[in-house]
């Protein structure tokens, strides 16, 4: 995702909703500083009244993929390409492409505990929440108190049916970054997921 972007998505999650997560921005999301320079260039702009697409994003630019693509068929070495296209595809919510790209990425980078957390991100919105929670663990052993990961494993655990595990590694992670004002909103959803677990408040 894009490092610019705000951090948290949406609050919502099995009890209170879906949640997408805390995935972007500040600790960063992927590798890249900004956008990889493309050799296509001229692409028209989007009209200003152009329908926007997923998250407010406008249409997947077809060349810009292409030449993504281009760049990471030329070298299987290129990082960069592979994490790039992630982003593009988890923007535009192509879940299935950016887990695809992501993974490259991964396999030449695995450490990575920023594309991980995006990794697992996409691979909750799939559906896939285990999976996910074995992503979130490997960022979180690449990069131990890594926020978006702890989040976002909240997250995975609660679409896994593990809500009381959420729920402690939430309250955990408030209390490892007590002044972040991003994370204010998670004391009430917390309140609200015990509640539904039948744990009071």
């Amino acid at each position: 995702m894009k490092s610019n972007e705000p951090m948290v998505y949406g609050v919502a999650g099995i009890f209170f909703g879906f949640v997408l997560g805390y995935m972007v921005a500040n600790a960063g999301g992927g590798t890249s500083s900004g956008p990889l320079p493309l050799p296509v260039s001229g692409a028209p702009a989007p009209a200003s009244g152009a329908p926007a697409t997923a998250a407010g994003h406008g249409a997947l630019d077809p060349n810009e993929v292409r030449a993504l693509e281009a760049l990471a068929a030329r070298d299987a070495t290129n990082l960069r390409a592979r994490v790039e296209l992630g982003n593009l595809y988890m923007d535009h919510e192509r879940w299935g492409d950016a887990v695809k790209w992501y993974g490259e990425a991964l396999a030449i980078d695995p450490k990575n505990a920023d594309v991980r957390v995006d990794l697992g991100a996409c691979l909750v919105s799939l559906g896939r929440a285990p999976e996910a929670v074995v992503a979130f663990d490997a960022a979180l052993a690449a990069s131990p108190g890594h926020k978006k990961a702890l989040f976002n494993k909240g997250i995975a655990l609660l679409q896994s049916g593990r809500g009381k595990e959420a729920v402690a590694l939430w309250e955990d992670l408030l209390k490892r970054y007590p002044d972040d004002p991003q994370l204010a909103p998670l004391r009430e959803q917390i309140a609200q997921a015990r509640a539904s677990l039948g744990s009071g408040s």
